[in-house]
């Protein structure tokens, strides 16, 4: 295995963390953002309020993308033992 294949491998991990990662941070920024401007014209500064619906909220979507986030750690875990078996024939 050369350089190339394990940039290309930590380029698809990388890949993968961000397409797990990427959507419940994003659930949790736009909840978050939201219950802020809420916030912010009721005058209402109470600090555990952020935190119910950004927990609530972050949880729901995982529940919900739990499928893709599955398939997508399968395919890559696939992928990856594949490779691996590719450096152990070439030994």
């Amino acid at each position: 295995m050369n350089e190339l294949e394990i940039i290309e491998l930590c380029r698809q991990a990388i890949l993968v963390i961000l397409k797990l990662a990427g959507p419940l941070m994003l659930a949790g920024l736009i909840i978050g953002v939201a219950v802020a401007i809420l916030q912010t014209t009721t005058q209402i500064q109470e600090q555990s309020l952020t935190f119910v619906p950004k927990l609530l909220t972050v949880f729901l979507v995982a529940i919900w993308l739990l499928p893709f986030m599955i398939a997508t750690m399968s395919g890559f875990t696939h992928s990856l033992s594949d490779k691996i078996v590719q450096v152990g024939r070439q030994k």
